[in-house]
């Protein structure tokens, strides 16, 4: 049988009592923002379409598949301040915990004795269903699900599951030149995350009570993706920055500390049953504007940007630019109007989040690789001369 394993020697535990107080909901990397859900006004019968019954208590048993990268970092620790018992499930080739910049050492060791690990492959579906059946978990949060057949045992496994909350993309929509994109826009049966549209099909044909997030570009701390890495790397070196054709293609970053609230409000939510929502920034943004933000929020001088039509170069497998060279934003209005949540990231302001509690402090995720742009910036001498 899969044994939970907490991170350090618990001390009484909160779940001895339904009664026992929440933790308070406020973090000092979250911006000291309080979340917009109070869990103690949570407890209510809830009813969402499909005739499922569910009744939401104050605080749940959570499983989190994955949560030691980027994403489930931030979400667990609002989680664990909720009062919630939260469980990590990796392979366990990660540490379970890390100390956050920013974040004090009293938060952390809270945090870090809270948390319980579930070790294990979610590609094993024999030990998915016996580990997770059980645990007889409440809530699925599903933040590194890619396709459908993944998700199966976890729903085999625990028939009386009350929310399974996926953590999708809006990369999953056609192309379209009707922008932004809202959640009942065609989707692209083809694209390269047709997994995540499959997976949504299964659980609404499933009829678990599930709701699927669907983040535009990622941006901030601990970010595995190379988005403002990139040009976070390019101006520390003050080298130009390489951008596609015109530089106005338009698109649009959320903060990851944004998203993780965004999680947090569907829970328990009756409005998110079976509901899909667009989750990113405010604003959106040209190639040009996002290397400008990028320099105006680390505070570098204004760069210099230097423009090139891709189809002159070669570039192999490599990716001279981190973003898909075309417009591409969604509209963030269904979420705000239905569950009440807005960005709190300014696009600046987040980016400098990022830059000073991250890069700015030595830390990234990939080094500075800079064969595409010396590729673009010879042939632009060439022209020149």
């Amino acid at each position: 049988m899969a044994r939970l394993v907490a991170m350090q020697p618990r001390q009484a535990s909160p779940w001895a009592s339904s009664s026992s107080p929440l933790l308070p909901s406020s973090l000092s990397e979250f911006n000291g923002a309080a979340l917009s859900i109070s869990l103690q006004k949570r407890r209510r019968t809830w009813q969402p379409k499909g005739a499922l019954q569910v009744t939401a208590s104050s605080a749940k048993k959570i499983l989190i598949m994955g949560g030691t990268r980027f994403i489930g970092v931030f979400l667990s620790r609002l989680l664990v301040k909720e009062g919630h018992q939260v469980t990590l499930f990796t392979r366990g080739k990660a540490p379970i915990t890390q100390q956050l910049p920013g974040e004090s050492d009293q938060d952390y060791e809270d945090f870090k004795s809270k948390i319980l690990h579930l070790k294990g492959d979610r590609k094993d579906f024999e030990f998915v269903k016996t580990s997770l059946a059980a645990e007889g978990f409440d809530v699925i949060y599903d933040i590194n699900g890619r396709e459908a057949v993944e998700v199966e045992p976890i729903l085999d496994a625990l028939p009386k599951l009350e929310q399974f909350i996926y953590c999708s993309s809006a990369g999953v929509y056609l192309k379209s030149d009707l922008l932004p994109h809202f959640e009942t826009d065609a989707v692209d049966p083809k694209s390269r995350h047709k997994g995540k549209l499959e997976t949504e099909s299964l659980l609404d044909s499933r009829g678990v009570n599930w709701t699927s997030i669907r983040p535009v570009y990622i941006y901030g701390p601990l970010n595995y993706n190379p988005v403002e890495e990139w040009f976070f790397h390019r101006l520390k070196a003050g080298r130009p920055i390489p951008v596609p054709n015109s530089g106005v293609q338009i698109t649009q970053l959320g903060h990851v500390k944004d998203l993780a609230r965004a999680f947090v409000t569907v829970l328990g939510n009756s409005k998110a049953s079976k509901q899909v929502y667009n989750i990113s920034g405010s604003k959106y943004v040209t190639f040009d504007g996002l290397a400008r933000a990028c320099a105006k929020a680390a505070g570098f001088p204004e760069p210099e940007i230097v423009h090139f039509n891709p189809k002159e170069f070669d570039f192999g497998k490599k990716k001279a630019f981190p973003f898909r060279d075309q417009h591409f934003f969604a509209s963030i209005e269904k979420a705000q109007r239905e569950l009440g949540w807005a960005p709190e990231f300014g696009l600046v302001e987040g980016l400098a989040d990022s830059y000073n509690l991250d890069f700015g402090r030595g830390t990234f995720r990939k080094p500075a690789d800079f064969t595409t742009d010396d590729m673009i910036l010879g042939k632009s001498l060439v022209l020149q001369s």
